[in-house]
């Protein structure tokens, strides 16, 4: 049982505090010609998969970057599918990374009051008051 203590809202906070940095990075990149925009299926990294489609992300020379996440989630980072690229090829939407930040922020919330409840109510029934 301990093992398996907070159930997938444990997963849940270290999939959303990776992805946090994966969103911002889009956001900051945001004017940067050519700039692909990157990003996690939550529900494939919360199920342990990334079967959820897209185009991975592959270094394909030495010099560049690893994704931002480092990849910690076990889960593959893909490209962005843009609703309406842009002219210099970024495919960064302000609007949606926007989006997909506040969503984050809420998953990310909501695991941990789930977590801090859990936590209240095992300290009740360990104290008893």
């Amino acid at each position: 049982m301990i093992d398996n203590l907070f159930g997938i809202h444990e997963r849940a906070l270290y999939a959303a505090a990776d992805r946090v940095s994966v969103l911002a990075t889009n956001l900051a990149n945001a004017d940067t010609p050519n700039y692909k925009a990157r990003d996690y299926d939550f529900a494939a990294v919360l199920a342990g998969t990334s079967e959820a489609g897209g185009i991975a992300l592959t270094r394909t020379h030495a010099g560049h970057l690893p994704p931002a996440g480092g990849g910690s989630l076990g889960a593959e980072l893909k490209y962005r599918i843009p609703y309406q690229p842009s002219l210099d090829g970024n495919t960064v939407e302000a609007p949606v990374e926007q989006a997909k930040f506040a969503e984050n922020a809420m998953r990310f919330q909501t695991s941990l009051d789930f977590i801090n409840r859990r936590i209240a109510t095992l300290m009740t029934a360990i104290t008893g008051q």
